[in-house]
């Protein structure tokens, strides 16, 4: 049995299905592009992608730091860890570590050139000591990239789902999203945090990219209710389909069912509603000279 970060990165994201994992894809090349990009990974140079996953981040930088440098998979996730070693195979150049983003231990102060991480500090309590823990490995000129989007931007203007007008049965539409208010640790920052813990970690030349979208068109979703049922928004997520079993009897239930199959299987316009942020920092002290 795999653990719920594995679980949801190999599966219940996509609920299994083809054609969602395809839907996804241009939006997760798009964010491990933007962490990249603002990191300026240079040949030779030791990454660390903290909260590797599925090594989305984590092998872009190995096309980048070249024969010389190396990229440490970092995960909480024992099982994510094996997947990553399972695509490394043999390549010399990676290594792995078991932490969590607010305790690397296993990773040595001031012993890497690269922070990377994506959507993974807003899953920590305590998401400053995750800022510390980044700052702390970090080399003297060593730079930190990272991405998180910021949920309590759609907290506090009314979640929707899917991006789709369910106001026609608004009744039954807020009892599903009522299974998905226990994410609390989720929301409870917003980017003027990530500035601050940034700062507070002794990080300087704090740059932070912030993006939002409200009612912005949306292409539709992947014609296919069934497989949608079955994805989850994130690890700490019933699917939809669990969620509807949770909170609507058997006759709202088929109701529900019906109108999302008709939405999605016609393809009805869509929106998004949604509020990211990428943050790029520099370690102060001049880096060490070979």
């Amino acid at each position: 049995m795999t653990d719920k970060w594995a679980a949801w990165l190999m599966g219940r994201r996509d609920g299994g299905d083809p054609g969602v994992r395809r839907d996804h894809h241009p939006s997760l090349a798009g964010f491990r592009d933007g962490v990249l990009e603002r990191a300026a990974v240079a040949e030779g140079d030791v990454v660390l992608d903290v909260g590797a996953g599925t090594g989305l981040i984590g092998f872009g930088a190995l096309d980048l730091v070249g024969a010389t440098g190396r990229v440490i998979f970092s995960d909480v996730s024992g099982d994510l860890l094996a997947e990553c070693r399972r695509q490394a195979g043999d390549d010399p150049r990676c290594s792995f570590v078991r932490a969590s983003a607010d305790d690397l231990a296993g990773i040595g102060d001031a012993s890497v050139d690269v922070v990377t991480t994506r959507s993974v500090l807003m899953y920590l309590p305590d998401k400053a000591a995750g800022f510390r823990e980044l700052a702390r490995v970090l080399r003297p000129g060593g730079r930190l990239a990272i991405f998180e989007p910021i949920n309590s931007f759609t907290v506090d203007r009314g979640r929707r789902l899917f991006g789709l007008d369910f106001a026609p049965i608004a009744d039954l539409a807020d009892k599903v999203l009522a299974a998905y208010r226990g994410e609390e640790v989720m929301v409870d920052f917003d980017e003027r945090d990530l500035l601050r813990w940034a700062g507070e970690a002794g990080l300087t030349a704090i740059e932070l990219d912030y993006r939002a979208e409200v009612e912005v068109p949306a292409p539709p979703l992947p014609a296919d209710w069934d497989a949608l049922r079955r994805t989850a928004p994130n690890p700490l997520a019933p699917t939809y389909q669990e969620a509807v079993d949770e909170t609507l009897s058997t006759e709202e239930a088929a109701r529900f069912t019906a109108y999302a199959r008709n939405l999605i299987e016609k393809g009805a316009p869509r929106t998004t509603l949604m509020a990211t942020a990428y943050l790029k920092a520099v370690k102060p002290g001049l880096p060490e000279v070979p």
